[in-house]
This record gives C-alpha cells, sequence and structure tokens, in this order.
C-alpha cells in the first residue's frame, strides 16, 4: 500500500510553518494515542503514521530531503523506516500542556522546569506602610521603622539542618530533585516526591528554625523620605525584602506612603491652600494680617473692601517638586469672620452703620440687578 504524502497526513500545506506543523501533530497525537484509545488498531496505526510524518517534517534536513524526492527510493524515503514515535521529542510538542499524564489518563503531575529545590531563588518583595506629616511630606525626613520578615537563619545557614552531618543526598532522586516517570509511550521527569526536589534531606533539623532555614525577625531600618512626596508614593530599599533560597539575592522592600491630614494646610499638586479668617473692618478699610506658612508667619496685605472668598498668592511658601525643579506657591483664601456675642454697644454701632449706608451694603456688586433682569 503506497504511503500517502505526510503533509496530508498532518492536514498542512507544504509552506506549513515550524509551528503549524507541531501543532498538527499535537491534535493527531492527543486523538490516535494509543493509551486513549486501547486495543484500537486502527489509531495506533494513524498515530504511527503522524509521527512518522512529524518526525520527517521537524527536521529541517530531512524534510528538504523530502520536499525534492518525496517516497521515492531514489534518495528519498520510499525505504525510510520509521522508528516509530520512539524519536519524537513528546515532552517539546506538548510543553505547552499543564500536565501531559492527565491528558492521556494517567496520574502525574506538571512537568518540573529544573531542580526547583536546589535552584537559587530570589527572595519575595515586601510592602510597608507608612505614615508620614504633612510637614516631613513637603520637606523630606529620616524615619526609623521596623519589618518583621524572614532572613536566612544564622545557626544553620539557610540549610535547615542541626550540622552539616546531618544533610543526606536524596536516595530516591539521587540529589537532581527529580525523578523520571515513564507510562506508556512518555517518559518525563517531575519533582521528586521524597525530597519536594530539594535533592537532600535532613536527619536532624536545626533547633533554631526548625529545619525551615529561616527565621521571623523584626528589622530596624532608616528610610530617608524626600521631599515633595505625596500620598500613593512608593519607595523602593533594594535587598531588604525576603531572604533568598539557596544562596539566591533577596527581594526588596517597598514602602508605601500615606500622608496624614493637615488642621491648617491643603495641598493640590505643588501648591498649598489654607484659609485665612479676616475680620469686617480690615477688609472693608483695608489692613494686614499675618497668615501662617510651612515655613512660619508672613505678612499679607489686605486692599480696601476685599470680599470674602478672594484668594491671594504668596510666591515659593509652597512645596518644592520631589525632583528639586520648581517650588510651587501658597494661596491664602479670605474667609471673613463674622463677630458673635457682641455688646449693645456693639449692635448699637453696627445698626447706626447700617442705616448710614442704605441700600449699597446689601448692593452685592449688582446681585440684586442681575437677579431683577432674570423675571424682566
Amino acid at each position: 500500500m503506497a504511503k500517502r504524502d505526510y503533509y496530508e497526513v498532518l492536514g498542512v500545506n507544504k509552506n506549513a510553518s515550524e509551528t503549524e506543523i507541531k501543532k498538527a501533530y499535537r491534535k493527531l497525537a492527543i486523538q490516535y494515542h494509543p493509551d486513549k484509545n486501547p486495543g484500537d488498531k486502527e489509531a495506533e496505526e494513524k498515530f504511527k503514521e503522524a509521527s512518522e510524518a512529524y518526525e520527517v517534517l521537524s527536521d529541517p534536513q530531512k524534510r528538504t530531503q523530502y520536499d525534492q524526492f518525496g517516497h521515492s527510493t531514489n534518495g528519498g524515503f520510499g525505504n525510510y523506516q520509521s522508528h516509530g514515535y520512539s524519536n519524537v521529542n513528546f515532552e517539546d510538542i506538548f510543553g505547552d500542556f499543564e500536565d501531559i499524564f492527565n491528558m492521556f489518563g494517567g496520574g502525574g503531575s506538571r512537568r518540573s522546569s529544573g531542580r526547583s529545590g536546589t535552584q537559587r531563588r530570589q527572595g519575595s518583595d515586601l510592602l510597608f506602610e507608612l505614615e508620614i506629616t504633612f510637614e516631613e511630606a513637603a520637606f523630606g525626613a529620616t524615619r526609623q521603622i521596623k519589618v518583621p520578615k524572614m532572613e536566612t537563619c544564622t545557626k544553620c545557614g539557610g540549610s535547615g539542618a542541626n550540622s552539616p552531618e546531618d544533610v543526606e543526598t536524596c536516595a530516591t532522586c539521587g540529589g537532581r530533585g527529580q525523578v523520571r516517570r515513564t507510562q506508556g509511550f512518555f517518559s518525563l521527569t517531575q519533582t521528586c516526591p521524597d525530597c519536594r526536589g530539594a535533592g537532600r534531606k535532613i536527619k536532624n533539623k536545626c533547633s533554631h528554625c526548625h529545619g525551615v532555614g529561616k527565621v521571623r525577625v523584626e528589622k530596624s531600618l532608616s528610610v530617608n523620605i524626600p521631599a515633595g512626596v505625596e500620598t500613593g508614593n512608593r519607595l523602593r530599599l533594594n535587598g531588604e525584602g525576603e531572604s533568598g533560597q539557596n544562596g539566591g539575592p533577596a527581594g526588596d522592600l517597598y514602602i508605601q506612603l500615606t500622608v496624614k491630614p493637615h488642621a491648617i494646610f491643603e495641598r493640590e499638586g505643588n501648591n498649598v491652600y489654607c484659609d485665612v479668617p479676616v475680620s469686617f473692618v480690615t477688609v472693608t478699610l483695608g489692613g494686614e494680617v499675618e497668615v501662617p506658612t510651612l515655613t512660619g508667619k508672613a505678612k499679607l496685605k489686605i486692599p480696601e473692601g476685599t470680599q470674602t472668598g478672594k484668594i491671594f498668592r504668596l510666591k515659593g511658601k509652597g512645596i518644592a517638586d520631589i525632583h528639586g525643579r520648581t517650588i510651587g506657591d501658597q494661596l491664602v483664601r479670605i474667609v471673613v469672620h463674622t463677630p458673635t456675642k457682641l455688646s449693645a454697644r456693639q449692635k448699637e454701632l453696627l445698626l447706626e452703620l447700617q442705616k448710614e449706608l442704605g441700600d449699597s451694603a446689601a448692593s452685592g456688586n449688582g446681585f440684586w440687578d442681575k437677579v431683577k433682569g432674570m423675571f424682566e
């Protein structure tokens, strides 16, 4: 019986890429694999046929030869003796699947990418939340913090053993951390069940860390907070996270900042806002008032007839940009202070003033003229 064209067997065209060929073969291998079709001779033959086609077409040299001569005996694959599917790298074909054995009805585990237990691994990053004052955010500060974390045990050096003599090579995997498992036509590696990938076993555990290799500590650190930070900013301290495994580098520590609200100031970008109460007399006649700033008190001139809500700008009295390039301003919002608990004489004087001012006191810069215009 004449052999079918290899491209036809896999269901791809002759210009198919290596990825397309692999994908097509994987689909057929799943469909016709003998483990999924026990006792089905036809499925087994189709699986062998697909494996033979893939073995040729996945090899650039063999594929070129096949494209030139096909199955002809003159240098082609007419007398090609396939080694069944033993030459096909199934781990490469099915490497994208989570569990090859499960796919074919077995009970294996996920394919391991190496000796996980003995590999150098970087420690985990840590997050520490730090609340700072408005002034610390504005001018910068140095804060001392205590961070709870896991560090390499100083007694055993991270081995988890009471002494070097208490560490022995795992007899099951021979120290490799993996064992090879064969099922059907597949031979795959998986994490050693005895040492869990460590490649070694401990006879007597370290009395300090109880075999973990790490201990929980509370480490004191100095944190430099740059001027201009805001709520939500993060600072990174390299190498201050969890200790690495098997000699791997430590992770990093991230400081998450939250700025406490201020009793007087509010921040908007690099500018600072504050409300300053001013007497009715001062805004009416004009004068000078003292206003608080982040660096102390400052004098502010109030022009005659200043209205409540008027905003004055104090240049350079805000917060420096976190990069130190610019400094914001302070914006002072005037709030007219209404006196309470007036004496009889004070009330009398106000009534006299109101009589002198007449309707102009309630004119509101033409407010009632605008209201009147709405209804005409």
